[in-house]
């Protein structure tokens, strides 16, 4: 078939409305349990779909809403908007609690990622159990990312999109800053434990480094 042929075939289906992808991309992002890519979208939509732009004005729709359509990571999803988040307490069964090891563990790891479990243990002021990462790495809110290239070439860690979604956060630079957590009174100026997670100069830097760790292969 030539190309000419094909451009001639292809023009016989006309994308459809963007009015009715935006209805397309709602319901694939309200049934599905997981974030969605655009590319996943474009897959199953009609052939000259451009679910991108039909995400534009879903979002823009769902703005001040009950729900709002957002991003996470490199996919999209259906939320409760974040002021209404008490009302869904009553469905919400917490099926494990963390233990205080694993908490201060997980938020070493989201500030200073990649993170080795040589540098947590300097961090935090004491060994790391073994059953502590095998928990976070079971409930998929921490993975491994690269070795790092040093000595023995140690495995470093990192958060997850999973860990993202629950938070309701797009990415790692969406984690609260220092001050919004002393405001907060979520952290002190050292917490118990915990050990500095970071310094004040030190915030904006941690932001700009190591992200592109985060959904690497």
């Amino acid at each position: 078939m030539t190309e000419r042929t094909e451009e001639q075939e292809e023009s016989l289906f006309e994308s459809p409305p963007l009015a009715e992808q935006e209805r397309m991309v709602e319901a694939i992002l309200f049934a599905s349990a997981e974030p969605v890519t655009v590319k996943e979208l474009n897959d199953r939509m009609p052939h000259g779909s451009d679910a991108a732009e039909a995400l534009v004005l879903l979002r823009k729709r769902y703005e001040g809403r009950g729900v709002r359509a957002i991003k996470v990571g490199d996919s999209w999803a259906i939320r409760t908007a974040p002021d209404l988040g008490f009302l869904m307490q009553k469905e919400t069964v917490e099926t494990r609690k963390l233990s205080r090891a694993a908490v201060e563990t997980l938020a070493i790891v989201a500030y200073h990622q990649p993170v080795t479990r040589a540098e947590i243990e300097e961090i935090r002021g004491v060994s790391v159990s073994r059953g502590t990462v095998d928990q976070l790495l079971e409930m998929e809110w921490i993975r491994f990312g690269r070795r790092k290239m040093t000595p023995g070439r140690p495995v470093t860690f990192v958060v997850t999109q999973n860990f993202l979604d629950h938070f309701g956060l797009e990415n790692a630079r969406d984690l609260p800053g220092l001050k919004e957590l002393r405001s907060a009174g979520l952290l002190e100026n050292r917490a118990a434990g915990l050990g500095p997670l970071l310094t004040e100069t030190e915030e904006e830097e941690e932001a700009e480094e190591g992200q592109s760790e985060l959904f690497e292969d």
